[in-house]
């Protein structure tokens, strides 16, 4: 009896023992059935394994509950490479962890906390698509809504449960614009504005020109928020099981607390981060998870010391290349323009915002295209436009490209950013994408009897009928300003004619939707501008159709224009106009709008409360101003 307990015993052991040892020794990320033990291991061993699980020796792995907060600015584009990668992440890198969430079997729930996060209604339906694919997988996801803004409750409102802090406040008080005019201010100064405009529609010169909106103008903007509104109302009668009418009386309520939202059903519960996550832990069954704090986030390694921290500093300064898929998947290349659109390199600095490059887009496009690897292109447009000449540059590469090329727009895609999006085979929007603002706009200002009412006079010597038509002493002469107005004609013919020809439509009918209209990506597919709606993704599968690719093949994506380094960042500018020492002094080229000290004192306003959008403004002003046609849009819509 006892030689027979001695051996049951030691049986346990032996197989307690190795059990231990083949965990231990399991490469990260694998899992194995809990009773699982390596081969060659004795049956004995094999039952006592069995048996110490059975009675709790053995206890199985705890499931994991993954944490992912979705905070600060997340814009599209590729971003910075290495070490810096989710130090300031961009929109993709955000969706890659919601991915690996997805796809993770040790993950058995996600917790995601929502903390004012920098997203539009393009890139929100990015991140809602992702939190979809992880309910796909049977995982359910709970959301932890600390900043209740309508962009903020959409994606909140994916989730399968939504909770707020007590101390939180629900905003959903619907669509709203804002224009700011300074036409009286500009008067009292002396200083004339100059801006000519080809499309009825073409506001984005009227805050020089006017002190409220055309018609016209008004006319657009209303018909784009409106639909923005009804997408609003859809979107939460659908994500909450309410009626229409009942959001809508909602909406003119607007403003909650967490104990009122619960009440009319627009949340589910009020409570901290912690109770969210016991909460969750108890729905998939377990009562101790493993809780992945900031799930799949690169961390930031501040060691700099010997010669490995050298080389991580330098890595932290110049950037990282992409690893290159080694897999023998096809390759659909991402091409990201992101910001304004202008001639030279793309820049991504951390003053003035990102502005997309011609040249550096181009030579995307170029690479992609050569690459044997690659089947085909998606372009990804978060834009409002800019340069005439810079957009129809890239829109050449684009439409030679011997690759199906697909265009994706994202928040923005209007005017320069469509014009580009032309070129494509398809082109895929969100419901709430701006699009269109199919028109030309330029200027200059005037300043010289403002500088003359203080003392400063300016003389001339001049040769040649038109030579002074960018000077900003003067207003246009006649004859200059029928100079400039021919090339704005010709370029608002280029535009139309290109869009007619890449959407198969009738001439006439793009003049219908031309004028600088702006339209919302639902209303864009209704009048035959955009081809589908929906996300990245989709315009990926698109892609897949085009290239031949099976819808059930995977491939694998390549994101163009390269990752920057730090030193490219912190001069962006400097290496968009190519010159480090006039970047510091604040002197550039005729189209670089503000940089160098203007960016600084730019990003000194930005700090005040409530002054932030001058920064913008300031640097969409000085395109409009730049005495070359632009294709900007005039929008700036805020959702509150």
């Amino acid at each position: 009896m006892s030689a027979i307990f001695g051996r049951r015993a030691f049986g346990r052991s032996v197989g307690i023992v190795v059990a231990l040892v083949a965990i231990a020794w399991r490469p990260s990320g694998a899992e194995e059935p809990p009773t699982a033990v390596a081969d060659g291991v004795t049956s004995e061993a094999r039952d006592g394994v069995r048996e110490a699980v059975r009675e709790g020796v053995v206890k199985k792995s705890a499931g994991t509950i993954a944490h992912v907060r979705i905070a600060g600015s997340l814009p599209d584009g590729v971003g910075q490479g290495g070490l810096l990668a989710d130090v300031a992440p961009h929109l993709h890198r955000l969706v890659e962890r919601l991915d690996k969430a997805a796809a993770d079997s040790r993950v058995k729930g996600v917790v995601v906390a929502i903390d004012s996060p920098d997203l539009g209604r393009g890139r929100a339906e990015e991140v809602r698509a992702a939190i979809e694919r992880i309910k796909k997988a049977g995982k359910p996801v709970a959301a932890h809504l600390v900043s209740g803004a309508a962009a903020h409750y959409a994606v909140a409102s994916a989730c399968d449960t939504i909770t707020m802090p007590p101390a939180a406040t629900l905003e959903l008080t619907g669509v709203r614009t804002e224009m700011m005019f300074f036409k009286s201010m500009l008067d009292r100064l002396g200083v004339a504005a100059e801006i000519l405009q080809v499309g009825e529609f073409k506001g984005a010169g009227e805050p020089l020109t006017r002190d409220s909106m055309s018609p016209a103008l008004r006319d657009q903007y209303e018909s784009f928020v409106g639909d923005l509104y009804e997408q609003l109302v859809e979107r939460v009668a659908a994500d909450r099981g309410l009626t229409a009418d009942r959001v809508r009386e909602l909406i003119d309520t607007g403003v909650f607390t967490p104990d009122a939202a619960r009440d009319v059903k627009l949340i589910d519960a009020v409570g901290y981060e912690d109770e969210v996550i016991s909460t969750l832990a108890k729905q998939v069954g377990e009562e101790s998870p493993k809780l992945a704090r900031d799930y799949a986030q690169r961390k930031f390694d501040q060691d700099f010391s010997g010669m490995t921290g050298l080389v991580k500093l330098m890595e932290l300064f110049s950037g990282q290349k992409q690893a290159t898929p080694l897999g023998k998947n096809k390759r659909i290349a991402v091409v990201h323009v992101t910001g304004e659109i202008r001639e030279g390199k793309s820049a991504d600095d951390v003053l003035m915002g990102g502005a997309a490059g011609s040249e550096t887009v181009m030579k995307a496009i170029r690479d992609a295209a050569k690459d044997e690897h690659v089947a085909a292109i998606v372009l990804r447009i978060d834009s409002p436009g800019g340069s005439a000449l810079a957009s129809d540059l890239i829109w050449r590469e684009a439409e030679r490209a011997k690759k199906p090329v697909v265009a994706s727009l994202s928040d923005i895609a209007a005017s320069g950013g469509y014009y580009i999006a032309a070129a494509a085979d398809r082109i895929v929007a969100a419901p709430g994408t701006l699009t269109g603002s199919i028109g030309v706009v330029g200027g200059k200002v005037a300043v010289g009897d403002a500088l003359g009412k203080v003392g400063v006079h300016t003389d001339v010597v001049s040769k040649g009928k038109n030579a002074g038509w960018l000077s900003m002493q003067e207003p246009f002469t006649p004859g200059e300003r029928e100079a400039f107005l021919g090339t704005m004609k010709e370029v608002y013919r280029l535009f139309t004619s290109k869009v007619a020809a890449g959407r198969k439509l009738e001439q006439a009918t793009v003049e219908k939707l031309a004028e600088g209209r702006v339209f919302t990506g639902r209303q864009a597919k209704e009048n035959g501008l955009v081809d589908r709606l929906g996300t990245l993704d989709d315009a990926i599968d698109e892609a897949k159709k085009l290239a031949g690719i099976d819808a059930g093949d995977e491939v694998d994506r390549v994101l163009l224009p390269e990752p920057r380094g730090l030193f490219d960042d912190l001069l962006g500018s400097a290496a968009a106009g190519g010159d480090p020492v006039a970047w510091m002094a604040g002197i550039s080229g005729v189209h670089a709008g503000t940089s160098g000290l203007q960016d600084l004192l730019m990003a000194r306003i930005a700090g005040l409360p409530g002054l932030e959008w001058l920064t913008t403004e300031a640097s969409t002003l000085s395109l409009v101003l730049s005495g070359r046609p632009q294709l900007l849009m005039p929008v700036r819509v805020r959702v509150r």
